[in-house]
C-alpha cells in the first residue's frame, strides 16, 4: 500500500488536491478564529448526530411494528 502512495506522491505531490480560493477570503484577518470554526463544527456535527438518531429510532419503531404484524 505504501507503494501505491509514494507513486501517487511522484505523479503529483498535492495528491490531486485542488485548492478553490474564495476571493472574498483572501485577508487572513477577516477568517474567524480556528475556537469559533471548531465550535461550529461540533454544534453541526452534534445537531447531524441527532438526526441520525432520530433516524434510526424511526427505524426501530418500524422494524418492531411490522414485527408484530
Amino acid at each position: 500500500m505504501s507503494t501505491y502512495i509514494e507513486e501517487l506522491a511522484q505523479r503529483s505531490p498535492n495528491f490531486g488536491f485542488t485548492w478553490l480560493k474564495d476571493p472574498a477570503l483572501e485577508d487572513a484577518d477577516s477568517l474567524l478564529p480556528p475556537e469559533v470554526i471548531a465550535q461550529e463544527i461540533v454544534e453541526d456535527l452534534e445537531a447531524a448526530l441527532g438526526e441520525f438518531a432520530t433516524i434510526a429510532e424511526a427505524l426501530q419503531a418500524a422494524r418492531a411494528k411490522s414485527a408484530k404484524s
